[in-house]
């Protein structure tokens, strides 16, 4: 099982003789699909820009004809009577009312609900991680997990989640509605619940929680998804790093050497808090890796950790319909060697049916792509009790399985990947991108991830065959897939600004152009960015550089008005690195931007950036 297909060396770059795929479908059957997807006709024209060189600048940079806005900052008041900002203080109670910290993914949603309104909605944002280090400032030297105070680790509790804003845009310019009481922050220390199978199971069940149905609070949410009744999906990833100690003897010794628990410490929060050591409570890292239902617009739902989706890394979860209405999660691991997932509900989405949407994601079938060298990927169910996944393997149910999908993977034969982290089904052609954006230990290539210490990445396309009455077959046993373009200063020496490297997160606008964020540039000593990829005709995978993040930053969660007139865009954790992205000796005190403010006395802050025509 896992073996690299090491003999296959010959890249399956992508066919051109596959671009009719998308330019055969009519208009009326494309713009129905788009309709349905929640697209609308174009509003903007985002494919006309002179691509951007790549460089490496203090401040942001987009494309000519363009304008960026910077909408919200770290620290910005959110809640009624949220404090203002103030740089450098430990508040964790203030915190709890303001912007997060390390934005990520982000979804516009509109207001009214059911509407498509693009002047008025919900902007939903994930709080990735926080960096001590660039939160407080110490007279010597850094403020780090050992040395941190108890507010300090508190203020740091507080920054990490999610953000609601309500937002409306006035006179050509976006404006935060203040005192919005749609407003919510969820944090490290909010109360959700479990759902699905593993809900109530002994491996969840804990001192502060005996009946494993309860859990404190939501950490390292990098992307998301949203779905079609209008909830967000928040994936949990690095969870593991907020634990201290070694895996102990015992029932989770496996498990919690499979997710590293223990093994990559990066924050001091067991300093002060038991449930994040592992000899107290070798448990709790079992209540963190899923990914999290929550309705924005209820801002007194209890969010909900879905258990069916799987445990590991999760970059996000995003979600299309199956031709049968059956729906359809994609989910990336992002770390070396882990997989690429999908969910397909049991039942099918009734739009007429709330009720019962809303445990669309408690019921179906969890699966692990295996790449072949013939060009399909088949997709192999993860289900108790099929062999290898029983009690000889450990596996006493599917509780132990959704626990521990990556071993349950790994016995399967799942193909190792390099990082797969942003997962997009597109809207009228049905195929699903893959971002990978780089694996430097890989020495053992494999038919899909093709290049010895893969530094800059590549994206996979995957093309699910048709349904038997017409549709995309999400669901289907097996796909195609191609490679749609590599990352690194390609050989041709093409101009600045035509490639890209460490592909992360990815969107479509409304002409079904792709759209790729990156995290990694400083390799190259250039600022990351956002890049417009064409998917037909002569420019097809050619990406060009439309939005320059700051130094040290990168660019995650863009997201477009249902109408294509804005175009929003994480800028994180800038300065947090110099030009060639090392984080040698930076910190509070010595930032290599002060992004977005540039003021001596305010530190770097993570932003969302609105672009649109003008």
């Amino acid at each position: 099982m896992n073996t690299p297909f090491s003999e296959v060396l010959q890249l399956r770059m992508s066919r051109r003789a596959t671009l009719g795929a998308l330019s055969a479908l009519g208009a009326s059957t494309l713009l129905a699909r788009w309709l349905r997807a929640d697209y609308a006709p174009q509003a903007a024209d985002w494919s006309s820009f002179e691509p951007l060189p790549h460089a490496a600048d203090p401040n942001m940079a987009v494309a000519k004809g363009f304008r960026a806005q910077v909408l919200l900052a770290a620290g910005d008041p959110l809640l009624p009577k949220a404090p203002a900002y103030r740089a450098g203080v430990a508040d964790a109670a203030a915190q709890a009312m303001q912007f997060g910290t390390h934005n990520d993914f982000i979804a516009f949603l509109p207001l009214p609900r059911g509407s498509r309104s693009s002047d008025h909605g919900l902007l939903c944002v994930n709080h990735e991680y926080s960096d001590l280090a660039m939160l407080f400032p110490r007279p010597e030297g850094a403020c780090d997990k050992d040395n941190a105070t108890r507010e300090e680790i508190q203020h740091e509790l507080a920054a990490q989640g999610h953000s609601v804003v309500e937002i409306r845009r006035v006179e050509g310019s976006w404006q935060v509605v203040r005192e919005s009481p749609r407003n919510r922050r969820l944090t490290a220390l909010t109360p959700m619940r479990f759902s699905g199978p593993v809900a109530g199971h002994e491996r969840l069940r804990t001192k502060a929680d005996p009946e494993g149905r309860r859990v404190l609070g939501t950490f390292d949410c990098c992307s998301g998804g949203t779905t079609p009744w209008g909830t967000v999906l928040i994936g949990e990833e690095n969870v593991n790093k907020r634990f201290q100690g070694e895996p102990v003897e015992g029932p989770e010794k496996r498990n919690h050497k499979r997710m590293d628990c223990g093994s990559e410490l990066e924050y001091g929060w067991h300093r002060f808090h038991e449930r994040f050591q592992l000899a107290k409570e070798p448990r709790e890292p079992n209540r963190y890796g899923w990914v999290v239902e929550f309705d924005p617009y209820d801002p007194q739902s209890v969010p909900i950790k879905r258990t069916a989706l799987g445990r590991f890394k999760h970059e996000g979860a995003t979600t299309t319909l199956d031709a049968s209405g059956r729906v359809v999660v994609y989910m990336g691991d992002d770390d070396e060697f882990e997989f690429l997932y999908r969910f397909v509900s049991r039942e099918s989405y009734d739009a007429n049916q709330p009720e019962r949407n809303a445990r669309l994601l408690d019921e179906g079938t969890l699966s692990v792509a295996r790449f072949e060298a013939d060009g399909s990927v088949r997709w192999l169910p993860l289900v108790h009790g099929t062999a290898p996944l029983d009690a000889s393997s450990g596996f006493a149910s599917q509780a132990d399985v959704l626990i521990e999908a990556r071993s349950a993977a790994t016995l399967l034969g799942a193909t190792p990947m390099d990082r797969p982290e942003d997962v997009e089904a597109h809207p009228t052609s049905g195929r699903v991108y893959v971002m990978l954006t780089n694996n430097r230990l890989r020495e053992q290539p494999n038919t899909a991830n093709p290049r010895v210490r893969n530094l800059h990445g590549h994206v996979l396309e995957l093309i699910p065959p048709t349904g038997a009455t017409g549709g995309h077959a999400h669901a289907a046993d097996v796909f195609r897939w191609e490679i749609l373009l590599q990352g690194g200063p390609p050989e041709s020496g093409r101009e600045a600004g035509l490639w890209l490297s460490c592909p992360d997160n990815c969107t479509f606008d409304p002409s079904g152009r792709l759209w790729i964020s990156t995290d990694g540039m400083a390799r190259n000593e250039f600022c990351d960015g956002l890049f417009a990829v064409e998917l037909t005709g002569e420019q097809r995978g050619t990406p060009r550089l439309f939005f320059r993040a700051p130094i040290g930053a990168e660019v995650c969660g863009p997201c477009f008005t249902p109408d294509g007139s804005t175009l929003f865009l994480s800028v994180q954790h800038p300065g947090d690195s110099d030009a060639k992205g090392s984080y040698k000796g930076i910190h509070y005190n010595n930032p290599p931007t002060r992004f977005p403010d540039f003021d001596p006395a305010i530190p770097p802050r993570s932003s969302v950036v609105a672009i649109q025509r003008g």
